[in-house]
């Protein structure tokens, strides 16, 4: 399996915007849209993570609300498999099931549909979004692909916030894979 080099990574990174104090002051929030409108980056990216994931036998790609909507259905469509949607609660249509997980102030909740992997049981999924941090929403949606039957292969982020130490939340589930750590 191919990685990247040091070179092709600072390209990603530096295609990243940051925005200070965003949503509130002292976050500096990492924007990909800027990676997104990069056709080079955005290419970059999507090529090597349809290298690595090419001989993983997957069934889906899950992708967290919003923006692991992005990279997972791309990626599902270069490798020819499913595309499913973890959403936030109340927000897709039919049966589902749900996972709650604590934020700083109360609690979240992320669902997914009852019938999301086709009742293929078994189902070999990896869990996709841009950045994991405090590491909350991932544990939900990994505990949700179990909860749906499938097996949840691999977490893959874009951006890992090292320091925030959120990837052992998802020791005990699953495989963690992150292209750009930030420490």
């Amino acid at each position: 399996m191919k990685t990247l080099t040091n070179d092709q990574k600072k390209f990603l990174l530096d295609s990243i915007r940051d925005i200070p104090d965003f949503p509130k002051p002292g976050i500096l929030f990492k924007d990909i849209t800027t990676l997104l409108n990069n056709a080079e980056a955005f290419s970059l990216l999507m090529n090597h993570l349809e290298e690595r994931y090419k001989e993983f036998n997957l069934d889906f790609i899950a992708g967290i609300e919003s923006r692991g909507f992005i990279f997972g259905s791309a990626l599902a469509a270069k490798l020819g498999i499913g595309f499913v949607p973890i959403r936030k609660k109340n927000k897709l249509p039919f049966t589902t099931i749900s996972e709650k997980y604590a934020l700083e102030y109360g609690v979240d909740e992320v669902e997914i549909h009852i019938d999301a992997f086709r009742e293929k049981k078994g189902a070999r999924v990896l869990l996709i979004d841009d950045l994991i941090a405090t590491g909350g929403t991932a544990e939900a949606a990994a505990k949700l692909i179990k909860a749906a039957n499938a097996e949840c292969v691999e977490a893959c982020f874009i951006i890992n916030l090292t320091f925030l130490e959120g990837r052992k939340k998802l020791d005990d589930l699953t495989s963690v894979y992150s292209i750009l750590e930030i420490a």
